[in-house]
């Protein structure tokens, strides 16, 4: 049949079906979990039943550490990989897990020390919301998310000092980090 018919139409067949084939691929990829997102695990007594929860348990984040000193701050676990934000009362008003580089800074206190709209981080990524407030072999220690939103794995065999977080999760450091003198204590 294709013979029968002008070549115009064959190419604008052809061309039709491709793109019909490259929006299925990117729907389907579309529906599976982002790089970053966090897996959503049902509680311990969940069944395995097809049937409508009433409603999600919620999940209790965990308290801030207790040896993380007073006021407001900024507290990251290096074990946990998790930092909290915590306003004057001592109440942590966001926490949120990261993804540190191969450096990470010394347990202490340190004041964020300046900070940097966007660039491109040593891993040749372009991140955003660069909040540095440590130093550790030579290299300057930061807070940071990719513009993508991305996580990509350390570069082998290169150190890296930037604490990675997801992008949301960035600008709200971002907000709460770039107020004067504001606080980092690092605990293990």
């Amino acid at each position: 049949m294709a013979a029968l018919l002008p070549s115009w139409v064959t190419v604008t067949g052809l061309t039709a079906g491709a793109t019909v084939a490259v929006v299925f691929l990117a729907v389907q990829a579309d529906k599976g979990p982002h790089p970053t997102a966090a897996a959503v695990r049902p509680s311990a007594s969940a069944s395995a039943g097809a049937h409508p929860s009433a409603s999600p348990t919620p999940v209790k984040a965990p308290e801030v550490p207790a040896a993380s000193g007073t006021g407001r701050r900024v507290v990251y676990a290096l074990g946990d990989k998790r930092v909290w934000l915590v306003d004057a009362t001592g109440k942590a008003s966001r926490t949120f897990t990261v993804w540190p580089g191969t450096v990470s800074p010394d347990p202490g206190t340190y004041v964020i020390s300046h900070t940097r709209a966007s660039t491109t981080g040593s891993d040749g990524v372009q991140i955003e919301h660069i909040l540095y407030f440590a130093s550790k072999s030579g290299l300057s220690v930061a807070f940071s998310n990719a513009v993508d939103g991305s996580s990509p794995p350390p570069a082998a065999g290169k150190q890296t000092s930037g604490i990675r977080m997801p992008k949301a999760d960035g600008a709200a450091l971002w907000t709460f980090g770039t107020e004067p003198d504001t606080k980092v204590t690092v605990v293990k």
